[in-house]
Order: C-alpha cells, then structure tokens, then sequence
C-alpha cells in the first residue's frame, strides 16, 4: 500500500511541475527518519531551484499551496530551507491495508486500474529467467549450494509477487570437469565397470559416496600430475562427445547425483520449471553457433604462440573494436593483421574459450546458453520431463529427442536474466557479457544481471560440532572456510536433518500434547525458517559464518522469532473471536490513530503496509535481505505492541475491535513477508 501511494504522489508532483514550471523532473520520495516529519519527504524543490533560479522555500511554499488533492495523502508542509513533508491520511490508509482477502482477491481478479498502478512499470508480458543452484553433478549439495538456492528462489518469488513472468531454470554442467573427475576416480581407483556404477547410483547415499571419490580424487592427480592432465583431458573430451564407456558412465553418475539434488533442495521447499543441460548445449550444436558467431564478428581470437597456442581466446573489448575496423586487411603473407600478443597470455587465461585439446571451456558453454535465453541463438533444445524429480513436482528437461507434447515453450526470449552464481565467477560473467558486447549485443549484456553472492563458512564452534578437527590456528579464527575438492563442508541433507532434530527436540520439550506427526511438521517448518532466514537476513557481498545455535535462537534476528510473531498472533486471534466480525470503519480508525498513543498504533500500521515497498526496493538493489528485514522488524514492532497493550482485555469494545484487527493485518503482512522468503509459521512453537 505505502508504494502505492509514492508512486501516486511522484506522479502527481511530475505532473504539476510540469504544468506550472515548464520543467520535467525525477521526483525523488523518501521515508523521512521521525514520524512527526511525515510518512513521505521530497527534496525536489532543491533541484528546481537550480533550473528556475529562485529559492527552494519559496517554490515549496508554491507546491504545498497548489497541488492537487493526491489520493492517500491528508496534507503537505514545507520543512525547513525547501523540503516537502507529506503526511498520509491514517483513515484512508486503514481502509486500504485492512481489506480482507476476499476483497482483495476479488478486486485482482477484476484487474482494473487498482491493479495496474500496483504492477508500477513492469510489463507482465515480459518473460524474466532465474536460473539458480547449478551445482556441479559430481557430489552431495552442501551449505554453499543452499545459500545459492535460497537467494534465487526467493528472488523469483519476490518478482513473481511484483506480477513478473518468472521462469526458473537449473543448468546442468553434466560435461564438466567436475564429472570427469568422478568418472576418474571409479574407473581407475575403484576399477568399477559402468554396470556397478549403475547398481551403485540406484542406491541412497551415492551423492554421498561421490562426495569422498572427488575429494580422493584430487590426492590421486597428485601422484602424476603430468599423466592425470592427459587422463583428464581426454576422459573430458569423451564426456562432450557422448562416446565410451567414460561418457556412459559420466550420464548414469550425473543423472542420479541431479535427482539427489532435487531431493534436497525440495526439502527447503526450492523446486524448477527447467533443467537446462550442458550436454544438449553440445549435442544439439548450440556451442556450434555460438563459436561461428564469435569468429565471424571477431570476438575471439585462435592465438598461435606463446602458453595459450591452440587456444581461442576472447579478445579484450578494445581489441574487438580495433579488429573491426582492420578485419578485411591482411598483411603481406595474407595472415590476420590482428593476432594474438603473446606477452600478454598470462593475464588472459580466464578468457580461454576454447582449449587447445578442442575441448570447450565453462564459459564458452555459458555465452552459447546465454544467448539461447535471450532469443539470440536461433537455436532452441527439445524438452522432455525429468523422470527423477521429487514426489508430486513436474520438472522439464532439456534433450536432443523429439519433443515431449505436452513440454511448455521454454525457448521464448527472456527480457531480463538473473544468473545467481557465487562472486568468484564474477569474472567469468563478465566475459559472458563481453561475449553479448562482441556480438552486438549490447542491451541483452545489460540486462544479464549477474545476482553474486559471497561464501558461506562455519564458525569453528560449529565446524567442532559437526566433527571436524580444527588445528589452533584455524580454532581463533573468525569463520572456518569449506572445500568441496578437499572434502570439507557441511552437506545440505546433514545440515538440514539436525536443524530439524534439534528443533524436534525443543518441540517435544514445549508440546507433550501434541501427536508425533504435527511435532515432526512443526519442527520441520520451524528448521526451515531458520535456515533459510539466516541464509538471506545478510546482504549478497557478505561472508556467512554459520552456526546452528545463532540460526536456532528465538531471540533476535532470526527466523523462529519471526514465525513466533505469528504464533503469537493467531493464539491472540483465536480467543478475541469478535474479530471475526467486527468492522472498524476508516473514521473509527482514525480516532484510535491519533494522539501520543495513536501514533505508535499507526507506525505499527504504516511498518505494515510497507511490504511492497520492502519488496520493490529488494528487486531494485537485487537485495533479497531487505524483505528479511523488513519481517524481522515488523515482527519486533509487534512484539513490543503486544507487551504494551493488554488487547484481550481491553474494556472499550471497539477499540478491543481495532486491536484485534490490527493484529489481524500484521498478521496478514508479516505472513506474505515470510512466504516470500520460502518460511512457513506453524500454528505453535
């Protein structure tokens, strides 16, 4: 509601301005820090005073006197050398806030003007693309994969409550490196024919088991470091061109390790529309197209000396422009008259495209599927359904057999791509976009968005509980940083079994009464949110340093302190039965919104209406924490109007009424808040 508003206000001050100043101008509106200076403060009068050469006061003193009526706003007053305080009409906004949900579904379902104002700009029309988790397919998920996981579904779920046509895809690097090591490992460690490898992926805890080959694996390449890079270069290749017993054995392991993942990721409540697969972006010659593109508008380079000879290479983004101006000049010998400097090989090894083995790099294969998401390719996959996806979910695959009938058109362009991948790769997703550059495609790169985010690491207190032996100095140290390659880290399906015997444990402590399976739900829904709340309340360039009792905590920031605002509430709920029918009008409202008590009543109510705000502000900074935020104090302002007012024994009947229904609408927020995050509240704590 309180979005609604600002933009209805920024629209109207555009418009008179416009109107009586000749002068077209960005209103900037923001919350000012003290209720008694209004719900909203502009300081465009500042700029205006610098196009029309007089005071900022005095035109503010024009704009207070002459504005239209806005909606949702009772007045406006000029603060102190030119500022615009602009006050809310308390009964007004409760009237808007307070809708029950059948009136709101009713009123969304017409789709009028109401509704369009709250899209704002976004075109529903418009296809966005989340593609997130894409873990390597060669091991167990662990908590860094969770952090990835949890940042784009709630980023999906944020933009899909914004009235975003959101689509969430899963890519797959099934050719990859990664694979191939594990392939390594049971072919020539454990001297596994693909029959036991297949026996062996059909059973539970093989994601597990692979988790120990890989980190084996790298102790194994150290014996012969020369001889491993020949193996691995050459099971590699077999893996990409879909030949051999390596290559079968490369699909049964990361097929099955794909369904593990699915599995796990379903347990916090993450799922996909799409599994988009390295393999089809090979077989399917979409790399094919992409590399021809490349070439031809001279994006990239084959370098003929030096340590990368044999590679292609992208170009640095000034040497693409040099080469389109000199490419049809060759030299004497009829040899490209741009060629590689070889003095500058070592700092380009990033931008290796392809090896000089032939085989293709990370980042080659992601231009090839990036421009496949924005329509660029002229090349789209065949979808089938995934056949190992979670009870009751329906995920799409990419294929190169015919089409499934019923598969949805994935291969509609996308308008904008959110590609959540750890900071470390930000480079590479820089050369992704200079790819798009190179190609002309300048609006495609821009909207590329590369949705980073930082390491999660334990504390030494956790890294000691989950049995790790921690040398002294390592024991001192803030967070303790985990490795996949050398086995240590915190497996998702571990992590998430002791939050919920943990939590299991406190329930049973608290609820004798009730019967196992909804203490096993309530533990459930209770780990959940704390895991998932720890993972967003920090921002993106954080460092995480997890730690299962901070995580765990009823108390403060947390997502049990959330979720038992709600419990709270509905306890209150259920014994002030009157809610149920009582209506308090906007007049009513008004009279229990003013005055010193009234006040701290509506900056309950206004906290309240802000979610849509809070929500508009994380898709705008690509900030899922500010929705975090936003809950946890919404829930910590209730809480602290919960200790202040005695609601189920309030004498006056209708102000017993408007308690009841303001904690009703918290409730109603603080939910949808805690939805958007993927947290579910139980009924009890």
């Amino acid at each position: 509601m309180y979005l609604k508003i600002i933009k209805r206000l920024r629209e109207v001050l555009s418009a008179y301005i416009r109107e009586k100043y000749g002068v077209e101008i960005a209103v900037a509106l923001e919350k000012p820090p003290k209720s008694e200076m209004g719900e909203a403060a502009s300081p465009v009068c500042f700029e205006l005073a610098k196009r029309l050469k007089r005071a900022p006061r005095q035109i503010a003193q024009e704009i207070a006197k002459g504005l239209p009526a806005a909606p949702g706003v009772a007045r406006i007053e000029v603060a102190g050398a030119g500022y615009l305080n602009l006050f809310f009409d308390r009964g007004a906004f409760w009237a808007s806030v307070g809708i029950d949900e059948s009136e709101r579904s009713e009123k969304r379902q017409r789709k009028d003007t109401e509704d369009a104002e709250l899209r704002g700009d976004r075109q529903e029309s418009e296809k966005v693309i989340v593609e997130h988790t894409s873990i390597n397919p060669n091991k167990a998920a662990h908590i860094g994969h969770m952090r990835n996981a949890v940042l784009g579904d709630t980023i999906a779920r944020i933009l899909r409550d914004a009235d975003e046509r959101v689509q969430v895809q899963n890519y797959i690097d099934n050719t990859g490196v990664q694979v191939a090591d594990v392939v390594i490992g049971f072919q020539q460690m454990e001297k596994k024919s693909v029959a036991e490898v297949r026996a062996m992926a059909a059973r539970p805890g093989f994601d597990y088991l692979c988790w120990d080959l890989y980190a084996r694996v790298t102790q194994f390449y150290e014996q012969d470091k020369a001889q491993s890079a020949v193996l691995r270069g050459a099971t590699l290749r077999a893996i990409e061109e879909g030949h051999g017993e390596a290559a079968e054995m490369g699909t049964i392991i990361a097929d099955a390790i794909v369904g593990f993942h699915l599995r796990t990721m379903n347990r916090i409540d993450i799922s996909y529309e799409l599994l988009a697969r390295e393999s089809e972006i090979l077989h399917l010659k979409f790399w094919d197209a992409a590399f021809a593109k490349l070439k031809e508008a001279g994006a990239i380079e084959l370098a003929t000396s030096g340590k990368m000879a044999g590679c292609w290479v992208m170009r640095e983004e000034k040497e693409v422009d040099e080469v389109k101006e000199i490419k049809e000049v060759k030299d004497k010998n009829g040899a490209d008259a741009a060629t590689v400097d070889e003095d500058a090989d070592d700092n380009r090894q990033d931008k290796i495209i392809v090896r000089s083995n032939g085989t293709v790099t990370y980042v080659g294969k992601d231009i090839a599927y990036q421009l496949w998401k924005f329509g660029l390719l002229g090349k789209d996959f065949h979808y089938k359904r995934w056949m190992d996806a979670p009870a009751g979910e329906t995920v799409w695959t990419t294929t190169t057999d015919p089409d499934d009938p019923d598969a949805p058109h994935f291969g509609e362009p996308a308008a904008r791509v959110y590609n959540v991948i750890d900071t470390r790769q930000s480079y590479l997703q820089e050369v992704v976009a200079q790819g798009l550059r190179g190609l002309g495609h300048a609006k495609e790169a821009a909207n590329s968005i590369h949705f980073s985010y930082e390491i999660v690491a334990l504390t030494p207190r956790c890294a000691a509980e989950l049995g790790y032996e921690l040398n002294a100095d390592d024991a001192k140290k803030p967070y303790v940083e985990v490795s996949g390659r050398k086995g240590f880290g915190v497996k998702a399906d571990d992590l998430i079994t002791k939050l919920e015997e943990a939590t299991l444990a406190e329930v049973i402590k608290r609820h004798a009464d009730m019967s196992d399976a909804e203490r096993v739900s309530t533990a459930h829904k209770i780990a959940i949110g704390a895991l998932r709340f720890f993972l967003l309340k920090f921002t993106r360039n954080t460092i995480i340093a997890f730690d299962f009792g901070d995580a765990l905590s009823f108390e403060g920031e947390t997502g049990p302190y959330c979720q038992y605002a709600v419990v709270r509430i509905r306890g209150i709920r259920r014994k002030g039965t009157e809610a149920e029918t009582g209506k308090v009008g906007a007049e009513a409202a008004t009279k229990f919104l003013t005055g010193v008590e009234g006040t701290r009543l509506w900056e309950l109510l206004l906290q309240a209406g802000m979610l849509d705000y809070a929500s508009d502000a994380a898709i705008g900074a690509q900030e899922p924490a500010f929705v975090a935020k936003y809950a946890f104090q919404l829930a910590q302002s209730f809480n602290n109007f919960y200790h202040k007012h005695h609601i189920l024994s309030e004498t006056d009947a209708e102000k017993r009424t408007f308690l009841l229904r303001l904690t009703e609408i918290v409730e109603r927020q603080l939910v949808k808040a805690l939805s958007l995050l993927g947290i579910e509240a139980p009924d009890k704590m």
